[in-house]
């Protein structure tokens, strides 16, 4: 018998995302948020708008192109998988530059942009601020990593780099590492350590909010 051969083939796939506009529907600068593994959109555009300061931006929570059932039998969605992992990282770029750029187009957004990641969700942040097509003014990072395999770390350009400091997921010492990988790639970064575990408190929230509103 011959061998089997593993192919692949790009087909057209629907995401979904939620957005908000601020009161008086007016042009304003967006803040983009990619939720953690398992969750949805509605769990970050929940985070987005706890952050102090984010009624005057244009909020989106964009949710993960792979969706499934949680343990929980709930409905979940995920950024990454182990299998054509390169394929993966290009399809989730591809797709948040689409939304970006669809938002732009609407003329409901103007150019200033912050990206918002928790989890998971912090990679996929990272990924879209590095590898996509649109600039971002600064990226906010809640428990979880930088990808390592990562370069050109200076088009993050400003970052919040937050951490709880019981969280058993994103350790100190990966913390501490992306903090200097972004110090010697010469980003300004904002370490923070909250009382918490792995997920926001508000302390975490008032932090966001004076990042967000120093910009």
């Amino acid at each position: 018998m011959s061998a089997v051969t593993s192919y692949t083939i790009q087909v057209p796939v629907h995401g979904r995302y939620l957005f908000r506009m601020p009161e008086g529907e007016v042009c304003a600068p967006l803040l983009a948020g990619f939720h953690g593994y398992g969750e949805t959109a509605e769990d970050e555009m929940a985070r987005l708008v706890a952050i102090g300061g984010s009624s005057g931006w244009c909020l989106c929570a964009i949710e993960a192109l792979h969706p499934f059932r949680t343990p929980k039998g709930l409905s979940g969605a995920s950024w990454m998988t182990s299998e054509d992992r390169d394929l993966r990282i290009a399809e989730n770029v591809r797709y948040v530059d689409e939304v970006v750029s669809s938002l732009l187009d609407s003329g409901r957004v103007n150019g200033r942009m912050v990206l918002h990641g928790f989890s998971q969700g912090a990679g996929m942040a990272c990924r879209a601020a590095v590898l996509g097509r649109h600039a971002v003014a600064a990226v906010m990072l809640l428990g979880g990593d930088i990808p390592p395999e990562l370069e050109r770390l200076e088009r993050m350009r400003m970052v919040q780099l937050a951490r709880g400091s019981r969280d058993p997921i994103y350790a100190e010492e990966r913390f501490m590492c992306d903090a200097g990988r972004l110090s010697d790639a010469g980003v300004y970064c904002s370490s923070v350590t909250y009382t918490g575990g792995h997920g926001a408190v508000e302390e975490y929230y008032r932090s966001a909010g004076a990042f967000l509103g120093d910009l």
